[in-house]
């Protein structure tokens, strides 16, 4: 990590453009990685809400991230890209599992029909 009086200083001169990101998390190490969920639906109803990704190993290790606090739209055949973080990191993912919530009690419920999606590290782009 950085101090964060010092991060333009040492990030900068490494490329360009460069991109920061600073998430803590609430438990202890208080880091978070941070992945870049893409996202192309085809529901033919624009579908408004809060995607949750969970992503486990082949040993069977889960991890489930944050809800973000703002909701999505989701129109059809239009991409959509959710910056989401981790507590932990987890190298070979062998699962990814979603869940998307319109965070309201009442009304029917929707599905969210997903044609392609796209899981990258940004901690580790090669992944």
């Amino acid at each position: 990590g950085y101090h964060a009086d010092r991060w333009k200083n040492l990030l900068i001169p490494y490329s360009s453009p460069t991109k920061a990101y600073f998430d803590t998390s609430g438990q202890d190490p208080f880091c978070m990685y941070n992945y870049l969920l893409d996202i192309t639906t085809w529901n033919k109803s624009t579908r408004r809400g809060f995607i949750k990704v969970k992503i486990t190993d082949y040993a069977g290790n889960t991890v489930e991230s944050q809800m973000n606090s703002e909701a999505s739209t989701f129109q059809q055949y239009k991409r959509v890209k959710i910056l989401t973080g981790f507590h932990r990191d987890i190298e070979n993912i062998a699962k990814i599992s979603l869940t998307y919530s319109t965070k309201t009690l009442i009304g029917p419920k929707h599905k969210l029909r997903i044609l392609q999606m796209k899981l990258k590290s940004l901690s580790n782009p090669k992944r």
